[in-house]
């Protein structure tokens, strides 16, 4: 029996009452435990048609090995603990399992469950089962499925799913020899609304149609092609839009230390990496003896990797940097040489190896927005990336550290002529700077390995950004950040990752050639001498 037969026989069945059936269940329930392959075939095929509530459950069942039979010919179905229900019911069953045995399957058998099942869940109660089924159907284009889609498009209710089963229709509408004209072209029109690869796959696969059904498929393919090209851009630039708000992160911070002290830190990736490790340790302390509290441990983590990475700043500072102001050079091979101290210290305590920072459940998965994939754990970073920068403005404007750091900037001897203990300015605005680099690694934690070589990976990119936007200024950080971004978006489709990064740097050279300052450059006496 051709498979196109038993669909429209399927159809039929479920069109006409329900008399009649109870003994094509019985008699399908009693092929499905014989001995021949055929024969199970047709009463998988008949179960399908006869409507029985379980035929779906029964079917699954012999599709995953678990349906058995006894030497009766009764069927059970093994459960997930090792218990038996009986088939036709579901009721438990008190059998050995010794009496029974596996119904046997080969391909000719698993093509009928695979039919059937895709058939049967069209008619599920979950409408995401409906979906799911619906989409099967579409991506298998057979014309086979066309009486069940009828039907099931007749009694569906969910405009979603709805809107599925009809493009999974012209799919098979296509396939179909016999369709008319007018079905094919509505058919074109309708994979062509669609708009995505899958639709224009089909499309493209399409061979021997009329010259009007030809033409409008060749219609649909460019229309869907420019449709692709738009969402790739768009996805291009959420991509960009996401690894600009991590490099503001990782750059933020190094804004205002490089902006007030003119402190070239090599150091500065470091302090991600602790706030990295920091991430790692809370959600260990947090898993092991807080259990209850464990999917808000990033919540815990931000203030204390801010507060640790802020202290150890502060150290570096009073410590290191105080006595090297004025000396370029040798402050950058001092933070330098310390960023391999920070990195081998951490591999004394944790090891060499990555360490799993798990990633909570509300910011896993992602959400569908036409062509455009929009990953939950990008999309916190970048809200996160706002809020940081929020506060970080709000910071410098509106708090006396944050005036008293403007102050040091325009002008240090001034400041310093009027009271305000500079010393003491650039140790706060270290630790600040640090800090926040320090909630870049809580951040980077969701998205890159937790290694001692995490902050590197982020150190050029972050002066790049920095010297690009303007030193010190951070709204040309911003702009400095989200712009290389999305560059390194584009490019590295064409370029690859590795020269798609040199190409940038050479562009980046070459706009520091005519604005040696960056974008947005402070304005003040000392920064502009």
């Amino acid at each position: 029996m051709k498979r196109w037969i038993f669909f429209a026989l399927l159809a039929m069945t479920w069109l006409t009452p329900g008399a009649g059936r109870a003994q094509s269940a019985d008699e399908a329930l009693a092929a499905l435990a014989s001995t021949s392959f055929n024969t199970v075939r047709e009463g998988v095929e008949a179960l399908a048609l006869s409507g029985h509530p379980r035929a779906q459950a029964i079917v699954a069942a012999l599709q995953n090995g678990k349906l058995l039979a006894r030497a009766d010919k009764a069927l059970f179905i093994k459960n997930d603990d090792g218990t038996f229900a009986e088939a036709a019911t579901g009721a438990p069953a008190d059998v050995p399992a010794a009496a029974l045995k596996p119904v046997r399957v080969n391909n000719a058998v698993r093509g009928a469950i695979e039919a059937a099942l895709g058939v049967l869940r069209l008619f599920a109660p979950d409408p995401t089962a409906r979906l799911q089924a619906a989409e099967a159907v579409f991506r298998s284009r057979d014309p086979a499925a066309l009486p069940a889609l009828e039907r099931a498009l007749v009694a569906e209710k969910d405009p979603k799913v709805k809107l599925r089963m009809d493009q999974a229709r012209a799919a098979a509408l296509l396939a179909l020899p016999s369709a008319t004209e007018p079905d094919r072209l509505a058919a074109v029109q309708t994979l062509r609304t669609r708009g995505d690869i899958e639709a224009r796959s089909t499309l493209g696969n399409l061979t021997g149609q009329s010259p009007a059904v030809a033409e409008a498929a060749a219609s649909a393919i460019l229309a869907i092609d420019r449709t692709l090209q738009l969402w790739s851009v768009l996805q291009s630039i959420y991509y960009g839009l996401s690894l600009g708000s991590v490099l503001l992160l990782a750059a933020a911070g190094l804004a205002i230390t490089f902006g007030v002290m003119g402190v070239i830190n090599m150091a500065h990736g470091e302090m991600v990496m602790i706030g990295a490790y920091v991430t790692f340790v809370t959600q260990q302390v947090i898993k092991t003896n807080f259990p209850a509290l464990y999917p808000a441990n990033l919540l815990f983590a931000i203030p204390l990797a801010f507060g640790i990475s802020g202290l150890v700043g502060i150290a570096i500072e009073r410590a290191l940097i105080r006595w090297l102001y004025g000396r370029p050079l040798e402050t950058l091979l001092a933070t330098w040489g310390l960023s391999l101290m920070l990195q081998q210290a951490v591999r004394s305590i944790f090891g060499a190896n990555n360490k799993d920072v798990d990633t909570p459940s509300w910011m896993s998965g992602a959400t569908e927005l036409g062509g455009l994939t929009l990953t939950w754990n990008r999309m916190y970073i970048v809200l996160f990336s706002v809020l940081v920068l929020a506060a970080l403005m709000a910071a410098l404007r509106y708090t006396s550290l944050g005036l008293r750091m403007r102050a040091v900037t325009q002008n240090r001897r001034m400041a310093a002529a009027m009271g305000i203990r500079t010393p003491w300015i650039d140790a706060l605005t270290f630790g600040l700077g640090s800090g926040v680099a320090g909630m870049a690694g809580v951040a980077l934690s969701q998205i890159d390995n937790v290694s001692p070589n995490l902050g590197q990976s982020y150190i050029v990119d972050s002066f790049m950004v920095v010297v690009f936007g303007g030193v010190g200024n951070l709204w040309g950080t911003v702009v400095g950040a989200l712009t290389l971004g999305i560059v390194n978006k584009f490019l590295e489709p064409v370029a690859g990752a590795v020269l798609g990064k040199i190409v940038v740097l050479v562009l980046l050279i070459l706009f520091i050639q005519r604005r040696p300052r960056g974008m947005f450059p402070l304005k003040g006496r000392a920064v502009e001498t």
